[in-house]
Protein backbone atom coordinates (compact mmCIF):
# COMPACT_ATOMS: atom_id res chain seq x y z
CA UNK A 1 0.00 0.00 0.00
CA UNK A 2 1.30 3.43 -0.96
CA UNK A 3 2.13 5.68 1.97
CA UNK A 4 0.74 8.94 0.59
CA UNK A 5 1.94 10.99 3.56
CA UNK A 6 5.58 9.87 3.40
CA UNK A 7 6.63 12.59 0.90
CA UNK A 8 5.53 15.26 3.36
CA UNK A 9 7.80 14.08 6.19
CA UNK A 10 10.97 15.74 4.79
CA UNK A 11 8.94 18.94 4.31
CA UNK A 12 7.89 18.85 7.97
CA UNK A 13 11.46 18.16 9.08
CA UNK A 14 12.81 21.04 6.96
CA UNK A 15 10.32 23.56 8.33
CA UNK A 16 10.98 22.46 11.90
CA UNK A 17 14.73 22.68 11.40
CA UNK A 18 14.58 26.22 10.06
CA UNK A 19 12.52 27.44 13.03
CA UNK A 20 14.07 25.19 15.69
CA UNK A 21 13.56 25.38 18.65
CA UNK A 22 10.54 27.65 18.25
CA UNK A 23 8.24 25.48 16.14
CA UNK A 24 7.01 21.94 15.85
CA UNK A 25 5.47 20.45 12.73
CA UNK A 26 2.89 17.69 13.00
CA UNK A 27 1.49 15.49 10.25
CA UNK A 28 -1.93 14.00 11.02
CA UNK A 29 -3.22 10.95 9.17
CA UNK A 30 -6.91 11.51 8.53
CA UNK A 31 -7.40 7.90 7.51
CA UNK A 32 -6.33 6.46 10.84
CA UNK A 33 -7.02 9.50 12.99
CA UNK A 34 -3.49 9.35 14.40
CA UNK A 35 -0.34 11.42 14.38
CA UNK A 36 1.85 10.24 11.53
CA UNK A 37 4.95 12.30 12.30
CA UNK A 38 6.19 15.05 14.63
CA UNK A 39 9.27 17.16 13.94
CA UNK A 40 10.86 19.12 16.82
CA UNK A 41 8.29 17.86 19.34
CA UNK A 42 7.26 20.52 21.90
CA UNK A 43 4.46 18.55 23.56
CA UNK A 44 4.05 15.09 25.11
CA UNK A 45 2.43 13.79 21.93
CA UNK A 46 4.23 11.27 19.79
CA UNK A 47 3.77 9.52 16.46
CA UNK A 48 0.93 7.02 16.64
CA UNK A 49 -1.08 8.94 19.24
CA UNK A 50 -4.75 9.61 18.60
CA UNK A 51 -5.27 13.01 17.01
CA UNK A 52 -9.07 13.07 16.70
CA UNK A 53 -9.49 15.44 19.66
CA UNK A 54 -7.29 17.98 17.92
CA UNK A 55 -8.98 17.47 14.57
CA UNK A 56 -12.38 18.16 16.13
CA UNK A 57 -11.31 21.80 16.48
CA UNK A 58 -11.20 22.19 12.70
CA UNK A 59 -14.53 23.34 11.31
CA UNK A 60 -13.93 22.46 7.69
CA UNK A 61 -11.34 20.89 5.42
CA UNK A 62 -12.58 22.69 2.33
CA UNK A 63 -9.77 25.25 2.37
CA UNK A 64 -6.20 24.48 1.38
CA UNK A 65 -4.85 26.41 4.37
CA UNK A 66 -6.53 26.87 7.75
CA UNK A 67 -5.42 29.70 10.01
CA UNK A 68 -3.33 31.11 11.49
CA UNK A 69 -5.15 30.49 14.77
CA UNK A 70 -4.14 30.59 18.45
CA UNK A 71 -3.46 27.46 20.50
CA UNK A 72 -2.00 26.67 23.90
CA UNK A 73 0.75 24.09 24.36
CA UNK A 74 0.52 21.41 27.04
CA UNK A 75 2.91 23.42 29.23
CA UNK A 76 0.85 26.59 28.88
CA UNK A 77 2.92 28.34 26.21
CA UNK A 78 1.02 30.33 23.60
CA UNK A 79 1.23 29.00 20.06
CA UNK A 80 0.45 30.49 16.67
CA UNK A 81 -0.68 27.64 14.44
CA UNK A 82 -1.48 27.11 10.79
CA UNK A 83 -2.64 23.98 9.01
CA UNK A 84 -2.24 22.83 5.41
CA UNK A 85 -4.72 20.22 4.15
CA UNK A 86 -2.94 17.41 2.32
CA UNK A 87 -4.89 15.76 -0.50
CA UNK A 88 -4.53 12.77 -2.78
CA UNK A 89 -4.78 12.77 -6.56
CA UNK A 90 -8.58 12.90 -6.35
CA UNK A 91 -8.46 15.97 -4.08
CA UNK A 92 -9.62 13.93 -1.10
CA UNK A 93 -8.17 15.13 2.23
CA UNK A 94 -5.76 12.50 3.51
CA UNK A 95 -3.75 14.41 6.09
CA UNK A 96 -2.94 17.67 7.78
CA UNK A 97 0.39 19.39 8.13
CA UNK A 98 0.23 21.61 11.21
CA UNK A 99 2.89 24.16 12.12
CA UNK A 100 2.83 25.29 15.75
CA UNK A 101 5.06 28.28 16.53
CA UNK A 102 5.91 29.14 20.14
CA UNK A 103 5.10 32.85 20.47
CA UNK A 104 5.39 33.05 24.25
CA UNK A 105 8.83 34.65 23.96
CA UNK A 106 7.48 37.32 21.63
CA UNK A 107 4.58 37.98 24.00
CA UNK A 108 7.07 38.50 26.81
CA UNK A 109 9.18 40.80 24.65
CA UNK A 110 6.10 42.77 23.65
CA UNK A 111 5.07 43.18 27.26
CA UNK A 112 8.60 44.20 28.22
CA UNK A 113 8.83 46.74 25.42
CA UNK A 114 5.49 48.30 26.39
CA UNK A 115 6.66 48.63 29.98
CA UNK A 116 10.02 49.99 28.95
CA UNK A 117 8.54 52.56 26.56
CA UNK A 118 5.79 53.75 28.89
CA UNK A 119 6.94 57.36 29.18
CA UNK A 120 3.58 58.86 30.12
CA UNK A 121 3.61 57.24 33.54
CA UNK A 122 7.20 58.22 34.27
CA UNK A 123 8.61 61.63 35.00
CA UNK A 124 8.24 64.12 32.13
CA UNK A 125 11.29 64.99 30.06
CA UNK A 126 13.05 67.85 31.85
CA UNK A 127 12.31 70.92 29.73
CA UNK A 128 15.36 72.79 31.01
CA UNK A 129 17.65 70.22 29.42
CA UNK A 130 15.97 70.29 26.02
CA UNK A 131 14.60 73.81 25.68
CA UNK A 132 17.60 75.01 23.68
CA UNK A 133 18.50 71.72 22.03
CA UNK A 134 17.19 72.25 18.53
CA UNK A 135 18.72 68.95 17.40
CA UNK A 136 16.38 67.12 19.78
CA UNK A 137 13.47 69.05 18.32
CA UNK A 138 14.51 68.16 14.76
CA UNK A 139 14.82 64.49 15.76
CA UNK A 140 11.45 64.52 17.51
CA UNK A 141 9.67 66.08 14.52
CA UNK A 142 11.36 63.73 12.06
CA UNK A 143 10.67 60.66 14.20
CA UNK A 144 7.00 61.48 14.65
CA UNK A 145 6.64 62.30 10.95
CA UNK A 146 8.20 59.01 9.86
CA UNK A 147 6.04 57.07 12.31
CA UNK A 148 2.86 58.72 11.06
CA UNK A 149 3.79 58.10 7.43
CA UNK A 150 5.04 54.57 8.03
CA UNK A 151 8.29 55.22 6.20
CA UNK A 152 11.99 55.76 6.86
CA UNK A 153 14.46 58.50 6.01
CA UNK A 154 16.05 56.26 3.39
CA UNK A 155 12.71 55.41 1.78
CA UNK A 156 11.25 58.91 1.69
CA UNK A 157 10.17 60.24 -1.68
CA UNK A 158 10.09 63.86 -2.82
CA UNK A 159 6.55 64.47 -1.51
CA UNK A 160 7.37 63.14 1.97
CA UNK A 161 10.64 65.04 2.05
CA UNK A 162 8.94 68.32 1.17
CA UNK A 163 6.27 67.67 3.81
CA UNK A 164 8.92 67.08 6.49
CA UNK A 165 10.88 70.18 5.48
CA UNK A 166 7.63 72.14 5.66
CA UNK A 167 7.13 71.00 9.26
CA UNK A 168 10.67 71.97 10.17
CA UNK A 169 10.23 75.35 8.48
CA UNK A 170 6.97 75.99 10.33
CA UNK A 171 8.81 75.43 13.62
CA UNK A 172 11.40 78.01 12.60
CA UNK A 173 14.25 75.53 12.73
CA UNK A 174 15.90 76.76 9.56
CA UNK A 175 16.46 80.09 11.30
CA UNK A 176 18.73 78.40 13.85
CA UNK A 177 22.43 78.65 13.15
CA UNK A 178 23.93 75.41 11.76
CA UNK A 179 20.49 73.73 11.73
CA UNK A 180 20.40 73.51 7.92
CA UNK A 181 23.67 71.57 7.89
CA UNK A 182 22.37 69.15 10.50
CA UNK A 183 19.03 68.69 8.70
CA UNK A 184 20.78 68.09 5.37
CA UNK A 185 22.92 65.37 6.96
CA UNK A 186 19.89 63.84 8.67
CA UNK A 187 17.93 63.66 5.40
CA UNK A 188 20.94 62.53 3.36
CA UNK A 189 20.80 65.63 1.14
CA UNK A 190 23.36 68.09 -0.08
CA UNK A 191 22.95 71.63 1.23
CA UNK A 192 22.14 72.75 -2.31
CA UNK A 193 19.30 70.24 -2.62
CA UNK A 194 18.00 71.12 0.83
CA UNK A 195 17.94 74.85 0.09
CA UNK A 196 16.33 74.23 -3.29
CA UNK A 197 13.57 72.23 -1.61
CA UNK A 198 13.23 74.82 1.16
CA UNK A 199 12.88 77.57 -1.42
CA UNK A 200 10.08 75.64 -3.16
CA UNK A 201 8.36 75.11 0.19
CA UNK A 202 8.55 78.80 1.08
CA UNK A 203 7.26 79.88 -2.31
CA UNK A 204 4.30 77.48 -1.98
CA UNK A 205 3.19 78.97 1.35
Amino acid sequence: MVDSLAPYIPVADAIATVFKPHAEVVIHDLGSGTIRHIANRMSPRKAGDNSLAELDDLVSLDDAVIGPYPKTNADGRSLKSITAVLRDGRRKPIGLLCINVDVSMFEAMHSLSKDFLRFAESAPRPAALFRNDWREEVNDIAGQFLGNRGTTLAAMGIVDREALITLLEERGLFDVRHAATYIAQLLGLSRATLYKTLKAVREAT
